[in-house]
This record gives C-alpha cells, sequence and structure tokens, in this order.
C-alpha cells in the first residue's frame, strides 16, 4: 500500500503525539521531539522521528525509566 504525503505525514504527526504522551506519562520531556523535515519532505517511505536533543536530567531520567522497564 502506497501512502499519500499528507497520509505519510499524518502518521508520523500520530507516531510523535503517541511517543509524546508516553513518554510524558513517565515524566520525561524531549523538548524538540517532532518529526524530521528532511525525511517528511521526501517521498520514500515513512518521515523519521526526531528525538531532539535534551539536557543529562533527561537523559537519566529516560534511562533510569528503561532500566526499571527492563529489570521489574
Amino acid at each position: 500500500m502506497v501512502l499519500s504525503p499528507q497520509e505519510r505525514m499524518q502518521a508520523a504527526e500520530e507516531a510523535v503525539r503517541q511517543l509524546k504522551d508516553s513518554l510524558t506519562g513517565v515524566g520525561v520531556v524531549f523538548p524538540s521531539l517532532g518529526v524530521d523535515g528532511v525525511s517528511a519532505a521526501g517521498t520514500y517511505g515513512l518521515p523519521l522521528v526526531d528525538l531532539g536533543r535534551c539536557n543529562l536530567d533527561t537523559a537519566l531520567r529516560l534511562a533510569a525509566v528503561l532500566h526499571e522497564r527492563a529489570n521489574p
């Protein structure tokens, strides 16, 4: 199935929304989380999700959440 450019962008935006909601739910916020503009402009595959940059506290918080999940 081939998606239209609009469908590709909607799928990427929905993925970003779900990821943002999930991360926020465990106390992790990536301030620049979003759809990668360059890949969104392309015509091959789905756009990439840009996790962006985060500060040390956010990185450590994410590591702790992942560690807790991996080692219940």
